[in-house]
This record gives structure tokens, C-alpha cells and sequence, in this order.
């Protein structure tokens, strides 16, 4: 069983990416959707208890964020695979900028996720680590080398 975990900026690519790579073969975890750690909560037992493979499709900045569903995961012989959404600050803020409603983060939601953006760690518990960047023709997957 695979638990997935994105992390990076918000308008970087996340939600795209499930539904191109995992809409099929993963439940999507997603605050945006569930409203609620509550609810996040259920859908991750029942993910766990039922296993059945994930996406956590958050921003999960930080490896205290991340922490949670690594160890979950890995209590539950999950193999916990990262993928970090490579951005620079000004493209996620102009891609940001052109969303509508709720989509739309207020600028300072985005700054404050950039200040606490760690790059993730395998010694966080990954399995495997994954780079993505949003590019003009779509998504771009690359090895991990440990950098920004």
C-alpha cells in the first residue's frame, strides 16, 4: 500500500497532479475538500484501517506537518513516497493570482506557507522522495538529488 504525500506552495501543481497521476488508483486527503482535521482524520483511518492507497494533497510545509501521516503510515506498513512541488515564490504567487473564489489564497497565506516551508527529508521516513515542477507543457517529475 502506498501513502503519498505532497508538499510545497499552494498553486504549484498539487491537486493537478493527483488527478493526472493517482485520481484512479488513490483517495485524494485534502483539507480544501474536507473542511476539517476532523474529517481529514476519518478519511485517513479508513484509508489505513481499509488499506487502501492515499494522497495527501496539502500543503505540508514543514516536517512536523508531514510527521503525522509518515508515522501512520508507517505503523501500518505503508510505503510513504514524497513529492515536493519545486516552485519559485513569484510564479505560485502569478499562478495564485489568476484563481477565482475559494481557490484564490489571500497573498499572505502564501507568504506565510513559504516561511515555513522545509524541503522534505528522507529521514523524515520516506520511502522515496520525488521532485515535481509545473512547467508551461505540464508537469515534470525529476530524481531527487537532496536540493532545492
Amino acid at each position: 500500500m502506498e501513502a503519498i504525500i505532497f508538499c510545497g506552495l499552494q498553486a504549484t501543481g498539487k491537486t493537478g497532479f493527483y488527478k493526472e497521476h493517482f485520481l484512479q488508483t488513490h483517495v485524494r486527503i485534502s483539507l480544501d475538500l474536507l473542511k476539517s482535521r476532523y474529517r481529514e482524520d476519518l478519511f485517513l483511518g479508513a484509508c489505513i484501517k481499509g488499506m487502501q492507497p492515499f494522497v495527501v494533497d496539502n500543503t505540508n510545509p514543514g516536517a512536523a506537518d508531514r510527521e503525522k501521516y509518515i508515522r501512520l503510515a508507517l505503523e501500518n506498513k505503508f510505503r510513504v513516497i514524497g513529492y515536493y512541488f519545486r516552485s519559485n515564490l513569484a510564479d505560485a504567487l502569478e499562478r495564485n493570482s489568476r484563481r477565482s473564489g475559494k481557490a484564490l489564497i489571500p497573498k499572505v497565506g502564501v507568504l506565510n506557507t513559504y516561511k515555513r516551508l522545509e524541503v522534505p527529508q528522507l529521514s523524515e521516513g520516506f520511502d522515496e522522495l520525488h521532485y515535481v515542477e509545473l512547467g508551461e507543457n505540464g508537469f515534470t517529475i525529476r530524481a531527487w538529488n537532496h536540493e532545492i
